[in-house]
C-alpha cells in the first residue's frame, strides 16, 4: 500500500459482530480473563486498548517503525521517551527545542540527576566535543522552533551511532508526511500528535515510535508505570485527523508560500525563517531529506511596527499558541510559546521581541493575506 492509502486506512482490527467500516471506541476499563492462567491481549486499559492499540499501529506503520505508544500529550510523550534514561546518564539536546521540553528537561529531569549539554546540533563539532562516556542520546527537532534552523537527521544518526549513542527526533512539524527519521536512521520518534496528526485543535495527544523490540519494552513500560495515557475517545480523534493529513498539509503548504510571497513586498518584514530557496541555510538537507518544509513560519517586524498591535488587530487569524490544526494561527514566541525561557536564554537563541510565529490552516489564502494587509496598515500607524 501507499503511503497515501495507510493514512486512510488503518491496519485492521477487526469488528467481527458488525463489519464496521470505522474501528470502535472501547471504552472499558477492565477486561475478563477466560482463565486463572493468563490475560488476555488486553487485561486493563491503562496497559492497553483496542481503540488506542489501532492509532499506535497505524502511526507505528506510517513512521516505519516496530511499535509506537500513544500518551495524553506531547510532553507526556516527550516524559515517556526521556523516562528510559537513569540517574547519572548524559545526553546532548538542541539549544532550540519547544519550551515545554525545555522546562521538562531542566525544571524536571535535571532534579532527578539526568545530565543535559545543548548544543547547536547543525554543527557536529559541538556535538563531539560534548560527547562524555556517560552520554547515551542526541535529541532534537529537525526544524527549530521557532526559527526553523535545519538540522540532518542523517548526520546525526551517523555520527550517534558512532559513538553507540540513540537518535531521538521530534518529527511534530514535518510528520511522516513529510520526513521519516527512523529510515534516515534514528531510534526514536516523538510527536505532539496535538497538532498536525489531529489537526482540528481539539484533542491533546502524543506518540513515541521506536524502531526495535528492545526500545518497545523501555517505553511500553513507562507509558504503563506512569499512567498518561491518551483515552479511548482521543485515540479516535487522532486516528480520525491522519486520514486526512496529507490532504489538509498540502492545503497548508501552499497557503504558506503564497503568503511569504506576499510578505516578502511588505517593507516591514525584516526577516523570514523559512528555508524554501537554494540560497538558504538548510535548504540542502530539506530536498535530500524531506518532501517540504511544512506550514509554520516565523518572520521578523521592523522595531519601527509596534508588535502586539499587529497580533491584536488580527480579524480572521487567531493569536493563539499551537499549531498544526486546520486555523491558522499567531503567536509571539517571546511572550507565548517560549514565556519559561529568560531574557539570556531568548536572546541566545535568537528569539527577539519583534518575532512573530505563524502558522498556516487551510482557510482562503486570499482571506488570510487580507487580514495581515489591514493588520500591518494598523499596526503602521503613528
Amino acid at each position: 500500500m501507499s503511503f497515501l492509502t495507510d493514512l486512510v486506512h488503518s491496519p485492521y482490527q477487526g469488528d467481527h459482530n458488525t463489519g464496521a467500516v470505522v474501528p470502535p471506541i472501547y471504552t472499558a476499563t477492565t477486561y475478563a480473563f477466560k482463565d486463572v492462567d493468563g490475560p488476555e491481549r488486553f487485561d486493563y486499559s491503562r496497559s492497553g486498548n483496542p481503540t488506542r492499540q489501532a492509532l499506535e499501529d497505524q502511526v507505528a506503520k506510517l513512521e516505519a517503525g516496530h511499535a509506537a505508544f500513544a500518551f495524553a500529550s506531547g510532553m507526556a510523550a516527550i516524559h515517556g521517551a526521556l523516562a528510559i534514561f537513569e540517574k547519572g546518564d548524559h545526553i546532548i539536546v538542541g539549544q532550540q527545542i519547544y519550551g515545554g521540553t525545555f522546562r521538562l528537561i531542566y525544571n524536571y529531569f535535571l532534579r532527578w540527576g539526568l545530565e543535559v549539554t545543548a548544543v547547536d546540533t547543525r554543527k557536529p563539532e559541538e556535538i563531539r566535543a560534548a560527547i562524555r562516556a556517560n552520554t547515551k542520546a542526541i535529541y532534537f527537532e529537525p526544524l527549530t522552533n521557532p526559527l526553523l534552523q535545519v538540522t540532518s537527521v542523517k548526520q546525526i544518526a551517523a555520527l550517534a551511532q558512532e559513538y553507540g549513542l540513540l537518535t531521538i527526533v521530534d518529527n511534530t512539524f514535518l510528520t511522516p508526511y513529510l520526513q521519516q527519521p527512523l529510515k534516515l536512521g534514528a531510534d526514536i520518534v516523538i510527536h505532539s500528535a496535538t497538532k498536525y496528526l489531529a489537526g482540528h485543535s481539539d484533542v491533546s495527544a502524543g506518540i513515541v515510535v521506536v524502531k526495535d523490540s528492545y526500545l518497545a519494552k523501555r517505553v511500553y513500560f513507562n507509558q504503563n508505570a506512569l499512567g498518561g495515557i491518551l483515552s479511548p475517545q482521543d485515540a479516535n480523534l487522532v486516528r480520525r485527523g491522519i486520514q486526512t493529513l496529507a490532504l489538509r498539509m498540502d492545503r497548508q503548504i501552499a497557503n504558506t508560500q503564497a503568503i511569504i510571497t506576499f510578505l516578502k513586498t511588505r517593507p516591514e518584514i525584516t526577516q523570514i525563517n523559512y528555508p524554501y530557496q537554494p540560497d538558504q541555510a538548510g535548504f540542502d538537507i530539506i530536498q535530500a531529506e524531506s518532501k517540504g518544509l511544512g506550514a509554520l513560519f516565523s518572520f521578523e517586524l521592523a522595531t519601527s511596527v509596534d508588535v502586539a498591535k499587529f497580533v491584536s488587530s488580527l480579524k480572521l487569524i487567531n493569536l493563539a499558541v499551537s499549531l498544526g490544526a486546520v486555523e491558522t494561527l499567531i503567536e509571539l514566541p517571546y511572550k507565548m510559546s517560549h514565556a519559561e525561557l529568560s531574557d539570556a536564554e531568548l536572546a541566545t537563541a535568537g528569539i527577539s521581541k519583534q518575532l512573530i510565529r505563524l502558522a498556516v490552516g487551510i482557510e482562503d489564502v486570499q482571506d488570510l493575506i487580507a487580514d495581515l494587509t489591514q493588520a500591518l496598515d494598523v499596526a503602521c500607524q503613528k
